[in-house]
């Protein structure tokens, strides 16, 4: 009879298999939906309430979310309203090519009129101004957004122009985005009377273009 040296030897267990990884979840993921819907709030809570109002758990309602995944996104208010007022200058405005200077700040006016006479712009971006003057931070996103938002535009349609021969090369580009930009701004934002008198913005794109021909 053949005998098994290993007879006595208990039964090697089977090594378990290895478990899955499992697709991370929580705060390892940040859904751009939720993203998407979280700063939407932001926008709205602002417009409804004010910055000094306007609390995480208020923007988390309007979200339809739970306030942990506003936190793991910004850890403040104030950093929240930053990212997204700095986003406002990445986003910009579209750069205006009608072919002459006076079409470009015509429709350039148009676009930027029709922005600032949003119930939500009209009411956050005076708010923010506010703000700014007591907070150093708000105060920088704010400026980024207002005029990094609006210079890229204006230097692209200054540039242009002095490509066309409508305006001569070297001109102050600094001097002409405020002459371009502060007019309706200052209509807008500042006084808030956004309803304009018929034929205004061609009014104002003449006299802009005029202006910038005599820098």
């Amino acid at each position: 009879m053949t005998t098994n040296a290993n007879a006595d030897e208990p039964p090697q267990p089977r090594p378990e298999p290895r478990p899955r990884r499992r697709a991370p979840a929580g705060a390892a993921v940040l859904r751009e939906d939720v993203t998407d819907a979280i700063r939407a709030a932001v926008f709205e809570e602002l417009a409804a309430v004010g910055y000094a109002r306007m609390s995480i758990e208020g923007i988390a309602r309007r979200a339809g979310v739970g306030k942990t995944a506003v936190y793991r996104r910004w850890r403040s208010k104030l950093h929240l309203v930053l990212d997204i007022v700095s986003a406002l200058a990445v986003q910009g405005l579209p750069a205006p090519d009608t072919g002459s200077l006076e079409g470009d700040l015509r429709l350039l006016y148009e676009v930027t009129s029709r922005a600032l006479r949003h119930p939500v712009a009209s009411q956050i971006i005076p708010d923010l101004q506010a703000e700014a003057a007591r907070n150093a931070e708000i105060a920088e996103a704010l400026q980024k957004a207002l005029r990094e938002g609006q210079d890229g535009v204006a230097t692209g349609i200054v540039t242009a122009a002095e490509r066309r021969g409508e305006l001569r090369e070297g001109l102050d580009h600094d001097l002409a985005l405020d002459l371009i930009s502060g007019p309706l701004y200052w209509r807008s934002v500042v006084i808030r009377n956004p309803k304009l008198p018929q034929g205004y913005l061609g009014s104002l794109a003449r006299a802009t273009a005029g202006a910038l021909r005599a820098l």
